[in-house]
């Protein structure tokens, strides 16, 4: 039968013109096959029942928790019946090949990542002994964790054996990267994905149909799902424990072989409604979290020793969510989106895998950030009457999805969720194709998130401006009736406008507040931008109305804009150069009228060329001109 096949191997790949001979001797070949294989089946079937196999099963003892040893009965045998048994084995083998080398080069039986037949003798022990077991299964429907630790039990128990008898055997087929140990671990593997495919889910989704029967169905769906993952760690533990090569020359084929969330693989639709399951448990949890009253709280004792940290690059440095001063309900939101990844990664395949987490963990991270959304909106952020308890409110959901951001960023480096990015982007998995554009796994949340952070931002920011507008509107222009209130003879004696010292006083208590509840790199991003929007408030107020001459006006502006400046001295050490157009308006004020001088003559012989000789380069030459012919 060998020498046949590899003529007709050799005639297909140099002769594909004799296409029609070489289907006339292969429809000889399989009716002379169709009689040997049942024959030589039958046969080894019928010694392996003589030989006592397979062995009784104690189960009682596995009900009761003990896990005692089975004997083997192919390490009893001896003489004739060895080498009988080392004859038909190898019989099947070369049966076996002999199929493999007939479908690959008609190009039935192309190989790929997730094939995985296993050994036909070795799956003729696992027949009879699944056989066995099917009785106890039945009798253990609710109670899977029996079924599990009786499959482990007679898996862990009969390997060495298998390993130690057959693996001399296989060598002597000569079939390549071939392990007697993982071939007998996938086919109990399989028998077992057999049954659960065919007595156990089906019923479940009878069940899960049912409105009365739904309840109970989730809850034996749930602990199935639990036994099977907790299943596959040990069984992948017990067989990395030794040193093994997969039968199909592939370990990733080998690691879905023994793996019963290889179930859900091939069958999409359970796959579909388990992650429905697992999305709506989620999701019902979560909403009872938010709803405790300490969901939303910050430990005020981390964050206030946090802030009292004398290195400044060490607040930059984050990583709990104490440091990043989220609320408790943050924690809650990550174990439950984790949950969701670690049951996605138990699949053995990665396109089913990439689909669970899709239709899950991301699902579930959308609802996060709508549920963070209306939180924020609860937050009464009024420039007329904004208080201290709504700007400790709305650091809640800030602070929040900036641990959340830091978790995604933190994940997508991972190799597991690279690689599945990678897959993503190469296929269609269910998912927009503009998606995967983002660079990483969770590019997309990760996108939306930085949207939300920054629109909050951007909103407390705008309500600090129009306060600040509010309460000192009359003020820094250059034309301003309040200058003329005060006669006063000496700049030095001047203070603050009214005005300007109360805005710059609850804006001083207000980023204090930030300081001590937000999030330091969201903090540092908030009074920058603010810095730059009263920068330009400020130096547009100057510009506007009809310019008025007079040196107390000016100092009076001069010690304005100083106290501005310092709004921002415990936050960074040079706070004038967060106000450039400020600071360069004073240095015009500070000039004296030679220096005056030669910058009209500069701007008038070379325009916008000159500014950065003195000192400018923020204000345009519009502006500086303007200035420059008033004063």
């Amino acid at each position: 039968m060998n020498q046949i096949e590899e003529i007709l191997g050799d005639v297909t790949r140099h002769h594909s013109q004799w296409r029609r001979l070489v289907d006339s001797a292969d429809s000889r070949v399989d009716k002379s096959l169709s009689v040997l294989r049942p024959q030589i089946i039958a046969e080894h079937r019928a010694f392996l029942s003589s030989l006592g196999w397979p062995p009784k099963l104690a189960t009682s003892k596995v009900e009761h928790g003990e896990v005692d040893s089975i004997p083997n009965p192919l390490l009893l045998m001896q003489g004739d019946k060895k080498e009988s048994y080392s004859q038909s084995f190898l019989l099947l083998c070369g049966l076996q090949q002999l199929n493999t080398q007939k479908e690959k080069r008609k190009k039935l039986h192309m190989p790929k990542e997730n094939d995985n037949d296993g050994l036909w003798a070795t799956d003729e022990l696992v027949k009879p002994v699944a056989s066995r077991m099917e009785y106890h299964f039945v009798k253990w429907a609710e109670q899977p964790e029996f079924i599990f630790e009786l499959v482990y039990k007679v898996t862990r128990d009969f390997a060495d054996g298998v390993d130690d008898f057959l693996q001399p055997l296989i060598d002597r087929a000569m079939l390549v990267s071939c392990s007697a140990k993982e071939a007998w671990v996938s086919a109990m593997v399989q028998m077992l994905s057999g049954f659960l495919e065919k007595k156990v889910f089906p019923g479940l989704i009878d069940m899960f149909k049912e409105k009365h029967k739904k309840s109970e169905a989730i809850s034996s769906w749930f602990h199935l799902v639990d036994q099977m993952v907790t299943f596959d760690k040990r069984m992948q533990t017990f067989v990395n424990s030794d040193t093994c090569l997969s039968y199909e020359g592939s370990s990733t084929a080998f690691s879905q072989g023994i793996s019963v969330m290889g179930l859900f693989c091939k069958k999409p639709e359970w796959l579909k409604t388990w992650g429905k399951i697992e999305l709506k448990d989620a999701y019902r949890k979560s909403k009872e979290d938010i709803k405790n009253e300490k969901a939303w709280v910050v430990d005020s004792e981390r964050t206030r020793v946090g802030n009292e940290s004398n290195s400044r690059s060490a607040k930059y440095v984050l990583s709990t969510r104490e440091d990043y001063k989220a609320p408790l309900v943050a924690d809650s939101f990550l174990n439950r989106t984790w949950r969701l990844i670690d049951h996605g990664l138990s699949l053995p395949a990665i396109l089913p895998r990439i689909q669970f987490i899709r239709a899950t963990a991301t699902r579930f991270l959308w609802c996060i950030f709508k549920i963070l959304l209306l939180e924020f909106k609860k937050t009464d952020l009024s420039h007329y009457s904004l208080s201290e308890d709504s700007l400790i409110q709305a650091c809640g959901p800030i602070n929040l999805a900036r641990y959340l951001e830091s978790k995604l960023r933190e994940w997508s480096d991972d190799l597991v969720f690279v690689e599945m990015w990678a897959a993503e982007t190469s296929v269609t998995v269910d998912r927009k194709p503009e998606v995967s554009c983002q660079g990483c796994f969770f590019g997309e949340e990760l996108k939306s998130l930085v949207e939300l952070e920054t629109n909050w931002l951007m909103e407390i920011i705008t309500v600090f401006l129009h306060q600040f507008d509010n309460l000192c509107s009359d003020h820094f222009h250059n034309n301003v009736v309040s200058w003329e209130e005060d006669v006063i003879t000496s700049s030095s004696n001047l203070t603050v406008s009214q005005g300007v010292a109360e805005a710059l006083d609850n804006l001083r208590r207000h980023l204090c507040v930030l300081h001590v509840n937000m999030n330091p790199k969201d903090f540092l991003d908030l009074w920058r931008n603010l810095a730059e929007g009263l920068d330009h408030y400020v130096s547009r107020k100057f510009f506007s109305g009809d310019p008025v001459l007079g040196r107390k006006k000016f100092d009076r502006y001069e010690v304005d804009a100083e106290a501005l400046l310092t709004v921002l001295q415990p936050y960074c050490v040079r706070p004038g150069a967060f106000f450039p157009r400020v600071r360069e308006i004073l240095r015009l004020l500070r000039m004296h009228e030679e220096e005056k001088a030669r910058l009209r003559g500069a701007l008038s012989r070379n325009g916008n060329n000159c500014l950065t000789l003195f000192g400018i380069s923020n204000l345009s030459a519009q502006l500086v001109e303007q200035f420059c012919s008033c004063y």
